[in-house]
């Protein structure tokens, strides 16, 4: 599968503090790449630099389109997501639309017809003459994704694309999101809500205090970690598991026990390890979540890059 962006070595300074430290990373053509990081980590800033709003001090920004490389992406190949929403609130949703479709250079007929058809789909479609300030954040915020894919781009890029939706239209988006990769457009998240990414991302990309610390696909990097969590119900602690020289850390919620296994600790070695007639309910085992990894690398319990591309 061929790249639609390569970013290359690139590093930008802010008042002489160093916020991007030679990172580099690729999207290929049909694929949902996560980027995540702790608050502070370099998100914004990498995402600015992809958009042209801000240029790298060092490095190379690349975009392969229709077979050309370029260090600048043309507007009628990308979308944009920002997080923070803005839509001219006077202007009816047809209209902000229709407007913005023909900053792509999106044909005004060909346009009106695709906004109706993802109004539809978005539950939309009575509101094409109402005001944006009539719709709700979550209306107004699919009316903005709308924007961002209507001229069908190359590469798009949502920053914060599930924030201040509910369950329902967290899955529409999903699903819209994994339909656009599997017509071609290559699509770049930035999320904090970890579960979303882990369910639709192909590959992430974590960055922390300005550096790449994992790269590469989610199993691969869930494989990586090595860990396994374990978890039990019982009514009360069992020592023998809880302090057992195989378990990292464990924590408990009233009855529920999550233990985590030290890295590279087989499941069944830590089973083996259960005492007959201990007073368990219930049992299970599961590789330890992308939140779980985010969170460990946040609080600095990963300092080592790690690259599992190309391997």
């Amino acid at each position: 599968m061929n790249n639609t962006l390569d970013v290359k070595n690139i590093n930008k300074t802010y008042n002489g503090v160093k916020v991007i430290n030679d990172i580099s990373f690729a999207v290929k053509a049909g694929e949902i790449m996560g980027i995540m990081g702790p608050n502070g980590a370099g998100k914004t800033t990498t995402i600015r630099m992809i958009m042209g709003i801000t240029a790298p001090d060092q490095g190379e920004l690349h975009f392969f389109l229709n077979g050309e490389s370029r260090n600048r992406i043309p507007q009628a190949s990308v979308g944009y997501l920002p997080e923070e929403r803005g839509l001219y609130k006077e202007a009816k949703v047809m209209e902000i639309l229709l407007f913005l479709s023909g900053l792509k250079g999106l044909d005004k007929v060909i346009a009106r017809k695709r906004i109706m058809e993802w109004l539809e789909k978005f539950q939309l479609a009575d509101k094409a003459n109402s005001k944006v300030q009539q719709l709700s954040k979550g209306m107004a915020q699919k009316v903005q994704f709308i924007a961002s894919v209507l001229h069908q781009p190359a590469l798009v890029v949502l920053d914060e694309p599930f924030s201040g939706l509910d369950p329902v239209s967290q899955d529409i988006f999903k699903q819209e999101i994994r339909q656009l990769a599997d017509e071609g457009m290559s699509i770049l998240i930035s999320s904090h809500q970890m579960n979303l990414v882990e369910e639709i991302c192909n590959r992430i990309f974590i960055i922390n205090k300005g550096e790449k610390v994992l790269y590469g696909p989610l199993q691969d990097i869930k494989a990586q970690y090595g860990s396994y969590q374990v978890n039990i119900i019982a009514e009360q602690e069992i020592p023998e598991l809880t302090q057992s020289p195989l378990v990292q850390s464990f924590q408990r919620l009233g009855k529920k026990w999550s233990l985590v296994l030290k890295d590279n600790t087989a499941p069944a070695k830590f089973l083996a390890t259960i005492p007959p007639g201990a007073p368990i309910d219930e049992l299970s085992v599961a590789r330890i979540s992308l939140h779980d990894i985010f969170v460990r690398i946040a609080k600095g319990g990963s300092s080592d890059e790690i690259n599992l591309e190309n391997r």
